[in-house]
């Protein structure tokens, strides 16, 4: 059963375009270890008025994106293995220290995909 790591993140506008080098780096780095797919959304058409709008569920502040971000494996085990792999990279410790947005304001989980169409 194939399995989702899905991230939700606000990122300051002016530190986006440093957020997207750092994205297309790991991305590459997740998809050599075995991720099916790794993307990174910025939001585009969030006002929205009948459900709870993400700009509101992530806290984003004024002048901050909203990013929605998945990476896809076959299945729970072979994300671990992803996972353990892409920790080990030495790629990976060449990335910033400080990232380009506040990691404590990040919401990360790890989903089983039940439906796909």
């Amino acid at each position: 059963m194939a399995y989702v790591d899905g991230f939700l993140l606000p990122v300051p506008k002016k530190k986006l375009p440093a957020y997207l080098r750092m994205a297309r780096k790991a991305g590459r780095i997740w998809r050599e270890h075995g991720a099916l797919e790794y993307r990174e959304c910025v939001g585009d058409d969030l006002d929205v008025k009948m459900v709870l709008p993400f700009p509101r569920l992530a806290k984003a502040k004024r002048g901050e994106a909203v990013v929605f971000s998945w990476v896809l494996y076959k299945s729970r085990a072979d994300r671990d293995r992803v996972v353990a792999k892409v920790m080990k990279d030495p790629r990976l410790a060449k990335m910033p220290k400080e990232m380009p947005f506040d990691m404590k304001r990040m919401a990360y989980g790890g989903f089983k995909v039940q439906v796909t169409a």
